[in-house]
């Protein structure tokens, strides 16, 4: 038996049950969602394990969803996503025993949420899961706490380096933050995780997430075309310049429907322009940077392994920065923060204040 990674979100799902009926958790497939919630959970029901076991329960989960709740509590529902209907029978459930830390809802897509009668607002608590994140594999020491850095303005920070060489932080961005990867033997084993995921993504996920059919081959190039741009203020029309040799995606609309796509399976995930003034349009103004939930993805619609990446720093240094965007994501989530880049635009406007140069862009 595999043994459990400790997670950052640990003490956040225990905290969200003590205060909620259900939580609703989020994410990547293969980032862990599950097998955390497993640890919480009481009884499990994994929906595509029994659709698949039983073509009638499907059809029998549709028509009664209640049936799907009785067990222990906390009780998991797997996939329930499936099932959109469920989580309208967990809410009206909560609604009646009211009592907190009742259902764990884990999904890998987001659902339709025309399908959903009720938002579930102050019954189903909405928390997001990453991939791991260099301190969770192991591979961080974590000497510096991101919530001291809030909690104490005077907090002092002494150099640290990192223990991990260039080269292990080249294979660690080219590997991901999948957990499954860390206990593979062979490192081609752990680097083939990212491919094998970005295949399924394209050729079948990006069909199925909202049952549009979709080219797989587009989906693929417009993936390395993200990857492409990662952590830049690449526009739409330079994406669509990648993409001219796919008659699939010959418009602003459909590259926008495909990019969606891969919003709901989680795959991308862009970051904000910070701005310091509520009301300014600064920030509006100046375009996402184009990031990936993992830099892993972005490594492998670019074909490249540690070797190769090693060969081009200018590119490792842009898959670098999207680790980083991952790993903030995971450190300052129990602090319901949320992450934003600094716009060159306040550089060069407020380079004489000194101040406005060291204002954190992570809240």
């Amino acid at each position: 038996m595999k043994e459990y990674l400790r997670r950052v979100a640990d003490d956040e799902l225990e905290f969200r049950l003590e205060t909620f009926g259900a939580v609703q958790l989020e994410g990547p497939k293969w980032c862990g969602k599950t097998t955390t919630a497993e640890q919480k959970a009481e009884s499990v029901l994994k929906l595509q394990e029994e659709i698949d076991a039983d073509s009638s329960f499907l059809d029998m989960a549709k028509a009664h969803p209640v049936a799907l709740l009785k067990g222990k509590k906390p009780r998991l529902l797997d996939e329930w996503q499936l099932i959109p209907s469920l989580r309208d029978a967990v809410r009206i459930d909560v609604d009646k025993q009211r009592l907190s830390g009742l259902y764990i809802l884990t999904g890998s897509n987001s659902v339709d949420e025309t399908a959903i009668k009720h938002s579930g607002i102050g019954r189903v608590s909405k928390m997001k899961m990453y991939p791991l994140s260099l301190f969770e594999s192991g591979e961080s020491s974590g000497k510096v706490s991101l919530r001291s850095l809030f909690a104490n303005p005077n907090h002092d920070i002494e150099v640290l380096e990192s223990e991990l060489s260039i080269e292990e932080l080249a294979f660690a961005i080219c590997r991901g933050g999948w957990p499954y990867s860390l206990f593979l033997k062979s490192e081609r084993s752990r680097l083939y995780i990212a491919k094998d995921y970005l295949s399924g993504i394209c050729d079948v996920e990006i069909s199925t997430v909202d049952g549009v059919r979709r080219d797989a081959a587009s989906a693929r190039l417009l993936l390395r075309s993200y990857a492409r741009h990662i952590s830049k203020n690449a526009t739409y029309s330079s994406i669509m310049a990648d993409m001219e040799s796919r008659p699939a995606i010959k418009s602003d609309k459909t590259l926008g429907e495909y990019l969606t796509a891969f919003e709901k399976l989680f795959v991308i995930e862009d970051v904000p322009a910070w701005c310091p003034a509520i009301r300014s349009q600064s920030a509006i103004r100046s375009g996402a940077k184009r990031e990936f939930s993992d830099p892993s993805i972005a490594a492998a619609a670019l074909g490249l392994g540690p070797e190769s990446l090693m060969k081009d720093l200018k590119t490792f240094g842009f898959l670098f920065e999207c680790l980083v965007s991952r790993d903030l994501r995971v450190y300052s989530s129990p602090l319901d923060g949320r992450i934003s880049y600094y716009p060159e635009f306040w550089h060069n406007n407020y380079a004489a204040n000194a101040h406005s140069r060291l204002i954190p862009c992570i809240f």
